[in-house]
């Protein structure tokens, strides 16, 4: 086994200690040990000369030993992912493993063991000392200027490392995807981002302690006070952008005048308290494609984006108006019950609606657009009301759309009823059992004279 150059032992839950020899397998170029649980590390790994891709390597700690240290020799490294840093005592151990030296590292994964607990809350307090540690920790493990991809994940301090705090510490010009996942204790975010000049995706989940965004986040703290290094546009690459689970976030600070984000093509919010977008992200991001905004329950109108084609918005409650999407195809909602209005999307295509089951009728807002298609998934009353065709009280709502596929799920079975529609050539069809379905009529609706028998004439299938 000597030669061996490949050993992958991802997702083994039982393995919990590696063998003292690995470290004589000089050929190895690769070892994954993500998602094991080990719950120690052998001596001897700064041996492996010609390692290039190191994931899953436990921070673990042994008196007055670190495994870190066994990192610094290893100068090849091209990719590595170190878990378990909270068992880090002291930040001149980090130093050791001279992340910022391997001049080959392009892929850097940095983790700690989450302290989040259901719905993305704290369940596990951390001691100020800890937590000063582990800022240190961090700080000593900075990456070489070239790196272009960082992950980032249950870090416990109230900012973020300081080498991404200002590029003036290091530059981060080749830095493309960066991921940050359960910041714990995190306050703001890093205003040194938006001047990164390569970065395409951000992501960052689960950052329960941030409540707002402000102005530095697209300008930088030093652009903040000059106002002519506004002239060039921040986050100049930035293609795609998902903020999710940033549970006290009320406010995003961003002004028209800001110049950012100009070639942003997908962004995704979800899980905050937002009350509002900025005008700002309106107005400079004007090459979005799509937008998708989950479980955000403050916010009220959603308006202004002129490039978006695909707009997707699910648990909204509370909003109440969507207007001015000229170049929208594509529009999905979700159980947001309190819509009213829909303005300015005369391009929309297709249209695919879920009702809370609860509802018990179209909402009018279907008035106001022309979909070619509309995908529904309401409650049976809603599609019985539907079946009855111009005598039902929600004909008007739909009537004039190209093509319908109405469904309701029941009895335990997906999509248990359906109604099919087109207005040209006129069609309808469905396997609704009207008489079945007589509870869901009003007595005004069965006295006058276009009560279920009424649906018999619609062909069953």
């Amino acid at each position: 086994m000597k030669f061996l150059q490949h050993i992958s032992l991802e997702d083994c839950k039982n393995l919990v200690e590696l063998p003292g020899g690995i470290a004589k397998l000089q050929e190895l170029r690769c070892l994954d040990l993500d998602r094991t649980r080990l719950i120690s590390m052998p001596r001897g790994f700064g041996a492996l000369n010609f390692l290039k891709t190191l994931y899953g390597f436990l921070a673990h700690m042994d008196g007055n030993w670190c495994s870190l240290e066994e990192i610094g020799p290893i100068s090849q490294l091209r990719r590595i992912g170190l878990v378990g840093l909270e068992n880090v005592t002291d930040a001149a151990f980090a130093k050791k493993a001279r992340l910022g030296e391997k001049v080959c590292l392009s892929i850097m994964t940095l983790s700690c063991s989450t302290r989040l607990g259901n719905y993305g809350l704290v369940k596990e307090r951390v001691l100020e000392k800890d937590q000063g540690i582990i800022e240190k920790v961090f700080d000593e493990l900075c990456p070489p200027a070239r790196i272009e991809d960082i992950h980032i994940t249950g870090y416990f301090w109230r900012q973020l490392p300081r080498w991404m705090m200002s590029t003036t510490m290091i530059p981060l010009n080749s830095l493309r995807i960066l991921h940050m996942n359960d910041l714990d204790y995190c306050t703001h975010l890093p205003d040194g981002l938006c001047q990164i000049p390569c970065l395409e995706f951000l992501e960052l989940r689960h950052a329960p302690t941030i409540k707002c965004v402000g102005p530095e986040f697209v300008q930088g703290y030093d652009r903040c006070r000059h106002a002519s290094s506004q002239e060039v546009s921040a986050f100049p690459r930035l293609h795609t952008m998902i903020l999710h689970g940033m549970l006290e976030w009320e406010e995003w600070q961003w002004e028209k005048e800001v110049q950012a984000m100009a070639v942003l093509k997908d962004l995704f919010l979800q899980s905050c308290k937002l009350r509002c977008i900025p005008s700002g992200l309106a107005t400079h991001a004007n090459t979005m494609k799509k937008l998708t905004i989950y479980s955000i329950r403050q916010l009220h109108y959603i308006e202004n984006f002129a490039s978006v084609v695909e707009l997707d918005l699910y648990e909204l409650s509370n909003l109440t108006r969507i207007s001015n999407f000229p170049k929208l195809q594509k529009l999905e909602i979700n159980r947001c019950q309190n819509l009213e209005s829909l303005q300015e999307m005369n391009a929309l295509r297709r249209f695919v609606l879920t009702l809370h089951y609860s509802e018990t009728q179209l909402p009018m807002y279907l008035q106001t657009v022309k979909p070619s298609q509309l995908l529904l998934d309401s409650s049976l009353r809603v599609l019985a009301s539907m079946a009855l065709e111009k005598y039902g009280a929600g004909w008007e709502m739909f009537s004039h759309i190209r093509h319908v596929e109405a469904y309701t799920n029941g009895q335990g079975i997906e999509k248990r009823w359906h109604l099919l529609y087109t207005s040209e050539p006129y069609s309808m069809e469905t396997n609704i059992d009207m008489e079945e379905c007589s509870w869901s009529f009003s007595k005004k609706e069965k006295g006058s004279g276009h009560g279920p028998n009424q649906s018999l004439k619609i062909r069953r299938v």
